[in-house]
């Protein structure tokens, strides 16, 4: 049966911007753009639709065009460019070197995907050293620890390697620019936001992170209690825990589960990682909890659980695109590696037709740089299956 999808107006939004991943059959089609998801909500009250088919299609056509689009706007020849994930197997990174790998190769150079085993800061070292002996031109990493890769990254600098992170990131003095996938107060705002009105402004909420060391993760929580400690209107909201659930599914599963037997008042888990959002999902739909669930996540993996009922567990979410943060990613690492930007504050470099483009370098307020993909995105019952077809 034909499900729709999405209006037409999403639909010349996926032509116009987006770009699939083509780092595994899986992920070749599912790609979208930070102009799609603006245009998303315009869309779904127009009232028009499109079937599956034609969303297929479009993205099919935007594979072309983004790629050529991508190859006249900057040159990757004669150069290798890699990337580091947090680990194997998580979903996330994965889609993330799907839109890096993809963005490389349209721009004509080589790149090398490196997924460690573990979500730990070990297991990255070893890739990277790795990566130092065969003498790449660019690292881009998810870093697990925003200190241990310090040392084995400068390494990497004074090889002649040029060093970027995006996802999450590590002291800046160890990297050129950080890629972030959405301002830091952004996030804790929405995030804290959304606990606030699900439980209707007051009562006891926990947060299930993934590893205690991610800088991105620990950014964000303590963005929302920055936000809720300064003003009155979240003085009613009571965190009872931070959890870490490493980001694998059974540990993140078995948190969820620690956490109702701990809080019998508990109202509402955070989750601002997707592995940990999808575990904790199934484990309150499962047990049919009235604890609710908000957080980051993917919509591919969040589809059963969104809803604004009993029956789901999750109301809404939050994300970006990470296909796009690694398409970003990979348009940074070519402007580096060809001297067209340093990482400094000011630095201009055109990102082929991603919406945002040319992107400037900033300071964040640590006097760190970065560049900012865009703003979260909120996915609910009203947009859950179009952007589940997506990514």
């Amino acid at each position: 049966m034909k499900r729709k999808v999405v209006s037409t107006m999403l639909c010349a939004a996926m032509a116009a911007g987006l770009l699939a991943g083509c780092g595994s059959s899986s992920s070749s089609s599912a790609a979208s753009s930070s102009s799609a998801a603006s245009s998303a909500s315009a869309a779904s009250s127009s009232g028009s639709a499109e079937t599956t088919e034609t969303a297929a299609s479009s993205a099919s056509e935007a594979v072309k065009s983004g790629s050529t689009a991508a190859a006249g706007t900057a040159d990757a020849s004669g150069h290798t460019y890699a990337i580091v994930t947090k680990s194997a197997g998580n979903p996330y990174n994965e889609r993330e070197a799907s839109g890096f790998q993809d963005t490389i190769e349209a721009l004509g150079g080589t790149c090398i995907v490196q997924n460690p085993e573990q979500a730990t800061a070990d297991a990255q070292i070893s890739v990277i050293n790795s990566l130092i002996s065969q003498k790449v031109d660019s690292i881009a990493v998810a870093a697990n620890d925003a200190n241990a890769l310090s040392a084995v990254l400068q390494q990497a600098m004074d090889a002649g390697i040029k060093v970027m992170t995006l996802d999450s990131d590590v002291e800046a003095s160890s990297r050129m620019v950080f890629c972030n996938q959405a301002g830091v107060k952004e996030v804790g705002q929405a995030l804290i936001d959304a606990v606030y009105d699900i439980t209707g402004g007051e009562g006891e909420y926990a947060i299930l992170s993934a590893t205690s060391q991610a800088t991105n993760q620990n950014s964000w929580i303590d963005a929302m209690k920055s936000i809720a400690e300064s003003d009155d209107k979240y003085s009613k909201l009571v965190l009872d825990e931070v959890a870490y659930g490493d980001d694998e599914p059974q540990k993140s599963t078995d948190q969820t589960q620690a956490l109702l037997q701990k809080y019998p008042n508990l109202k509402v888990i955070c989750s601002p990682t997707t592995v940990g959002i999808s575990a904790a999902a199934k484990v309150l739909q499962d047990q049919n909890s009235s604890v609710k669930l908000t957080g980051l996540g993917l919509p591919s993996e969040m589809k059963e659980y969104i809803g604004d009922d009993d029956s789901h567990s999750c109301p809404y979410m939050f994300l970006w695109n990470p296909i796009d943060l690694g398409k970003l990613a990979a348009y940074t690492s070519v402007a580096l590696v060809s001297g067209q930007i340093t990482g400094a504050e000011g630095d201009t470099f055109d990102a082929g037709d991603m919406e945002n483009s040319p992107y400037t370098v900033t300071t964040n307020t640590d006097g760190a740089t970065e560049i900012i993909l865009g703003p979260p995105y909120k996915f609910d019952s009203s947009n859950i299956d179009e952007w589940a077809e997506v990514y």
